[in-house]
């Protein structure tokens, strides 16, 4: 699909040329409905709309490429980006190890909102698995296990479990923030030196309970895995943050 310009965009308000071209490119996308892969307008046809010079719209692109908001393919154009929630990771784990003093409290607050959604969206996952088998979750789930049981890691199949949870479920953009926000939390963890749970083995048993809960209906029995889950994590985080009061 190609665009086409919209009648009416143009510069104006306070701000850089660069920055102000940036948000009317955004609104052409969404004037116009477009989705990832379709193409945007020529460099010099957003140049004549806009109303600002070759190097504005450039920069603007630019800004707009680094936010996965445009994808610049040389010799062929300029396309909707996949829109992906990388940039904001990268923000947040940066800034969750360069804020002094926060580290912690970061990083427990991104454990509390993986917890919030797997439980806010409880109702929605149960009913999508209800009455089904999952084989591929089953499989992460025996690998997590297995893992624990010899003392190793197992970061990959833990995050593919909850992000296949929402995507199946049909909740694909939470699945990107559950991506997201797992991303930041492995990202800032190592900063803070954070033993691994001794009971390591609990969560990675308490992904099957929340799989065989959702295939079984049972929308408590789901919460009630889910807090198992993050119950290790949370309490080594408690013991682990600095005293304050001190």
């Amino acid at each position: 699909m190609t665009s086409e310009v919209v009648p009416g965009i143009g510069i104006r308000g306070n701000g850089s040329l660069a920055s102000e071209a940036a948000r009317e490119i955004k609104r052409l996308i969404l004037a116009n409905g477009l989705r990832s892969g379709d193409l945007l307008p020529t460099e010099s046809e957003l140049c004549e709309k806009l109303g600002v010079s070759r190097s504005s719209v450039r920069e603007a692109i630019r800004t707009l490429q680094t936010l996965d908001i445009v994808d610049v393919k040389h010799g062929r154009g300029t396309f909707v980006g996949k829109m992906s929630l990388q940039p904001l990771v990268e923000t947040l784990a940066f800034r969750s190890v360069t804020s002094p003093g926060d580290d912690f409290r970061a990083l427990r607050e991104v454990v509390d909102v993986r917890v919030s959604l797997d439980l806010s969206f409880a109702e929605r996952i149960v009913a999508h698995f209800e009455g089904t088998r999952h084989e591929l979750l089953h499989l992460l789930v025996g690998e997590m296990v297995a893992s624990a049981r010899r003392g190793e890691p197992f970061a990959a199949a833990d995050r593919e479990f909850h992000t296949q949870l929402f995507s199946e479920s049909g909740c694909e953009m939470v699945s990107q923030l559950v991506a997201a926000f797992w991303d930041v939390h492995t990202a800032v963890l190592p900063q803070l030196a954070i033993p691994t749970p001794c009971d390591i083995e609990l969560t990675a048993k308490a992904h099957g309970d929340m799989l065989e809960a959702a295939e079984a209906g049972d929308v408590e029995a789901y919460r009630r895995a889910v807090n198992a889950h993050y119950a290790p994590l949370l309490r080594v985080l408690d013991a682990s943050a600095p005293d304050r009061s001190a």
